[in-house]
C-alpha cells in the first residue's frame, strides 16, 4: 500500500499518531526525520538539544493520517527526559548505527524502558542506519533481526544519505499504528455495546414479549 500526499476528500476520517526516536547520539535519528519529512540531507553532524517535532500528513487506504514526530537528544545527559517525550506515544523508532555495537546495546535499553513504562501499548521499529557504511558493519544482521522479533518489533535498515528504506519504514509503522488503532475502537465498542445489550425474554402463546434490564429471568 503506498502513502499518498492527503488530498481533499481522501477519507472521512483523521488519525493522529506520535511517534518518538530514540537513540544515542550520533546515529542519525535527525537525518532520518529530515529525509523523511522535508527530503533533505545534511552531511554535518547537528546536535539534537532535548527535542523537537515535525508533521508529516500521509494517506493509507483513503484515510488521512497525521504523524507528530518527536526527535530526541541522544546524548546521556538527556536521557532523563526521555519519559516526557514519548508519553502517550504510538510508535517508536528504536535507531542504531550498523557500525556502533554499542548504539545498538543502548537501543535494547531503550526498549525495556518503553516496554515498562508503555506496555504493549505502542508499535516498535528498530532501525539499523548507515547502510552506506556496510562495509564497516559491527552488528551481525541475524543478530538484530532475531533481537527485533524477541520483543515484538518490526526491523529494518536505512540511509539518510542515500534515501534508502525510509520511505518504507514510516509506511510500515504507520500502517500497524492505523491497524492497532482499529482493533482498539473495534475492542471498545464491543466491551461498550456487551455492557449495554438488553436481555430479551420471548413469552409464547402469543403473549406480548418482556423486555428486562439486567433482572434475572427466573423473578
Amino acid at each position: 500500500m503506498a502513502a499518498d500526499s492527503e488530498a481533499p476528500g481522501a477519507g472521512t476520517r483523521g488519525h493522529n499518531f506520535k511517534v518518538v526516536l530514540l537513540g544515542e547520539g550520533c546515529v542519525g535519528k535527525t537525518s532520518l526525520v529530515m529525509r523523511y519529512v522535508e527530503d533533505v540531507f545534511n552531511s554535518k553532524h547537528v546536535t539534537t538539544l532535548q527535542a523537537s517535532f515535525l508533521n508529516k500528513k500521509i494517506s493509507l487506504g483513503g484515510r488521512r493520517v497525521n504523524l507528530s514526530i518527536w526527535d530526541t537528544a541522544g546524548q546521556e545527559r538527556f536521557h532523563a527526559l526521555g519519559p516526557i517525550y514519548y508519553r502517550a506515544s504510538n510508535g517508536a523508532i528504536l535507531v542504531y548505527d550498523i557500525t556502533d555495537q554499542d548504539s545498538f546495546e543502548k537501543a535494547k535499553n531503550w526498549v525495556k524502558e518503553l516496554r515498562k513504562m508503555l506496555g504493549a501499548d505502542i508499535c516498535l521499529t528498530i532501525v539499523g542506519n548507515k547502510i552506506d557504511l556496510q562495509k564497516d558493519q559491527t552488528v551481525d544482521t541475524q543478530v538484530a533481526e532475531e533481537y527485533a522479533e524477541s520483543v515484538n518489533a518490526r526491523h529494518c535498515y536505512t540511509s539518510a544519505k542515500l534515501n534508502q528504506g525510509i520511505e518504507e519504514m514510516f509506511l510500515d509503522l504507520s500502517k500497524r499504528m492505523l491497524e492497532k488503532a482499529q482493533r482498539d475502537t473495534e475492542q471498545r465498542l464491543a466491551s461498550e455495546f456487551g455492557s449495554s445489550r438488553r436481555n430479551v425474554v420471548v413469552v409464547e402463546d402469543g403473549e406480548e414479549a418482556q423486555e428486562t434490564l439486567g433482572r434475572s429471568s427466573c423473578c
